[in-house]
Formats: structure tokens, C-alpha cells, sequence
């Protein structure tokens, strides 16, 4: 089998029966939002490259060195989509969602895509759950996604990480911040590469996670410590609200994250078990990416958790998730006239909302047994020749063993009862 064609490297292929819990992840970290009036949407994979490198920013490793980026057949330039957040943008700006009642509160999800070095909890194709709230500036907006975000963390059962949370200022201090960082970065031994991203945006300088930068970077002045009046009163209300909801956080004075739009409110969930790929999640507050984009110059916030991250965190902390769907009756047929009546039995069953499944393939009672047995079903229906002819069905309910004679006309009835 040397010449079968596998996925390609950093990628994965996710399989039942393992896929439930993916699933049953996916949508617990969805549920809060259900309830908090977000709206679905979808946007395509891939978009112009421009949504991207204005977007996200050219100083950030996403854009420089990750993003799958290709001409199409018409010539333009088109990048894999490497995070929500810029194409959801675009979307709010084309449809001009900002017309309409703001916030606009919006959740999608699906994979993305960047080139990396493949790791334990880091791929080439990942999941991500993406939320924004767009077009209102209000610190209790922020508490709310922030709150959102744990609510979906918490409701699967996890407890072992922390809320990372500061500020990144705005445009009324980050500019005299920038001066300052500059200024020490100067003072710093550091390569060409790192000097050219200081140069585009310095904060990327503090992202760095070499230890050789780390350590020069202990007296880096910190911009939380000079916040303009304005973006102090949103940062200590955002906690205040925060404290209102229940939600606990540390201060992560050094906190950047990996990409450039973002401002004032900026938070990263972090899990304890997860060793080097600790991020489970995060955001901020994106205050000039709409104009940034070419929209009104309207202010945003939103997150993006990994789905593959979450999952390996739970998995960390033992949880067992509980997934949905799975058969509740699977039916065992013995001879052309019994397959007949199975095949119809699973039928009505399914149109009465009982996740039914019946044995294909002519196997023998051993392997249809052991096929039903597979299926998890708690109860399976073993019919034959004989049965029919004497009118009844056998059920066994598996947990005990259990088996009664069911007759015919009872029988869809009796099962539908029992789940």
C-alpha cells in the first residue's frame, strides 16, 4: 500500500466514533452564544489576499510566513483563510451589516489554515469557533464576550486554566507607548529579522518567544502602565463587569497576541495541561480594523477558540463529554422475508425520531450481532423467519440482557416508548 495518497502533512482526517466528542465540543463551546442573541455566518475559505495582509497586519508571523497564499486561474492573489475575524469584517462591510441594529453579534465556524511546524495541539488545518460583536464601543460588551467565551470552557467541564486579560491602549497612548518601546528596543541585541518586524508594529517584539528576547525584554516599559485616562476607565470597567459576571482573570501585563489589529481590551485563555501549545483561545477589542478594511471607522471585539485545542483539554482533565446522536435500536434480520420487514421497521422508527440502523450485507447472526453490538444501540431487535411467522420480534435490552417476545403490531410502538 505504499502508493495510497494520505492527507497531506499538518493536516488530519477526524473518524467515528471519536468524532462525537469532537462535536459534542464544538457545540457545548457554541451553546452560550445561542442564548446570547449572535446571529450564524458564513464566509468563504479563501478571500483576497488584501483581507488578510491589511487585515491582520504585515508584521505578524501569520501573515509573513503562514498564510496559503496562490493565484487563482484569473490571476489573483487568494490566501486560505488563516483566521475569522478579517473576513467576517469584510463581510460586515460589504453587506453593510453597520446600517442595520449594532451591535451586530455574529458566530461562525469551520477550519482554517496556516503553514507551521505540525506539533502536539498545533496543525496546518485547524478548527476554530469565531465570535464578533461589531459596530458598538462599550466595555460591558467586552465583559459579555469575554464571559461567553468561559461560559463555553466551563460548560464542558473544565477548570484548569486561566483568564489571561490587559489593555493595549488605543490611538490617544499607543503612539506615545510606541516611542518609548522603540526607544528601548534600540538598547537590545537583537537580529535583522526581529529589528525589521519592531519596525512595522514593536509590539511584536514582546510576542517573541525566544528566550535569548524574553530575557532582554524584563524592563521593556508595559503599556498598560500608560493608558490615557479613556482607555484606563474602559479597561477598569471591563474588569468591574467581569467581576459582576463571575469571571475570574489574571493580569497579563505582557499579553500580545499573534496579531496586529487588535486594542484596549486584549485576553487569551490559557490551559495548564496543555505543556507548550497552552492557548485554548482568546481575543480583543479591533477598534481601526473595519477602517482599516476600507469600512466606517466602527469599533469591534471578538475571540476565536480552537476546537482541536479544547478538545485535547479536556482530554488533559479526564472529562467526559456527553455526545449526542448514536443508534437507540438496531434490528438483526434473519432471512429475505425478515430483512424486508427490518428495512421497514428502521424506516418508521426514523420518521418517529428513534435513531434506528439495521445490518447490511448478508452477514450470518454472529456477525450481525456483533454489528449491533458496534452500534451502542440499547436495545436490539432480532427477527427471523420463524418470528414473523409466529407474529412477534425479539428485543433485547443490552444493559441487562434482557429479552421479551414483542408482537408485530406492538412493536414500533413498544420502541418508540423505550427511548
Amino acid at each position: 500500500m505504499s502508493d495510497v495518497q494520505r492527507a497531506p502533512k499538518g493536516t488530519f482526517d477526524r473518524l467515528p466514533p471519536d468524532s462525537a466528542t469532537y462535536l459534542a465540543v464544538r457545540d457545548g463551546l457554541v451553546a452560550p452564544l445561542l442564548t446570547a442573541g449572535y446571529g450564524y455566518i458564513e464566509t468563504p475559505v479563501f478571500e483576497e489576499t488584501a483581507v488578510f495582509s491589511r487585515g491582520v497586519g504585515e508584521s505578524t508571523d501569520v501573515v509573513s510566513k503562514e498564510m496559503y497564499t496562490f493565484d487563482d486561474r484569473g490571476g489573483r492573489s487568494l490566501t486560505l483563510r488563516p483566521e475569522f475575524t478579517a473576513g467576517v469584517m469584510r463581510a460586515f462591510i460589504e453587506h453593510r451589516l453597520f446600517a442595520g441594529a449594532l451591535p451586530a453579534k455574529l458566530w461562525t465556524v469551520g477550519s482554517a489554515f496556516r503553514y507551521e511546524r505540525p506539533q502536539a495541539g498545533r496543525y496546518r488545518h485547524f478548527t476554530q469557533v469565531s465570535v464578533e460583536a461589531l459596530g458598538v464601543d462599550d466595555p460591558a460588551l467586552d465583559a459579555e464576550l469575554v464571559a461567553l467565551a468561559d461560559a463555553g470552557f466551563r460548560g464542558l467541564g473544565l477548570t484548569d486554566y486561566d483568564l489571561q486579560l490587559t489593555s493595549l491602549g488605543d490611538a490617544t497612548c499607543r503612539p506615545q507607548y510606541r516611542e518609548l518601546l522603540v526607544d528601548f528596543l534600540a538598547g537590545l541585541d537583537l537580529d535583522e529579522e526581529t529589528r525589521a518586524r519592531a519596525a512595522i508594529n514593536p509590539l511584536r517584539v514582546l510576542d517573541d518567544k525566544r528566550p535569548e528576547v524574553q530575557a532582554q525584554l524584563a524592563d521593556a516599559p508595559l503599556m498598560v502602565d500608560h493608558l490615557s485616562e479613556g482607555t484606563r476607565a474602559h479597561y477598569d470597567a471591563v474588569r468591574q463587569h467581569l467581576s459582576d459576571l463571575g469571571v475570574t482573570w489574571v493580569e497579563a501585563p505582557r499579553l500580545v497576541r499573534g496579531l496586529d489589529y487588535y486594542t484596549k481590551t486584549t485576553f487569551e485563555f490559557v490551559h495548564r495541561g496543555l505543556g507548550a501549545q497552552a492557548s485554548i483561545g482568546g481575543g480583543g477589542r479591533y477598534d481601526g480594523l473595519s477602517a482599516a478594511l476600507g469600512g466606517p471607522d466602527l469599533s469591534g471585539i471578538g475571540y476565536a477558540v480552537g476546537v482541536d485545542r479544547t478538545l485535547l483539554a479536556v482530554q488533559a482533565e479526564g472529562l467526559d463529554v456527553p455526545v449526542t446522536g448514536g443508534t437507540d435500536v438496531f434490528v438483526v434480520h434473519l432471512g429475505a422475508d425478515a430483512k424486508r420487514f427490518a428495512v421497514r421497521l428502521v424506516g418508521q422508527l426514523r420518521a418517529a425520531g428513534v435513531a434506528a440502523d439495521t445490518v447490511y450485507g448478508g452477514r450470518g447472526l454472529k456477525g450481525a450481532m456483533k454489528a449491533a453490538d458496534r452500534s451502542g444501540a440499547a436495545r436490539v431487535v432480532v427477527v427471523g423467519e420463524r418470528d414473523l411467522a409466529e407474529g412477534v420480534a425479539q428485543v433485547k435490552t443490552m444493559a441487562t440482557g434482557e429479552q421479551v417476545a414483542v408482537p408485530l403490531g406492538e412493536l414500533a410502538d413498544r420502541l418508540r416508548a423505550s427511548v
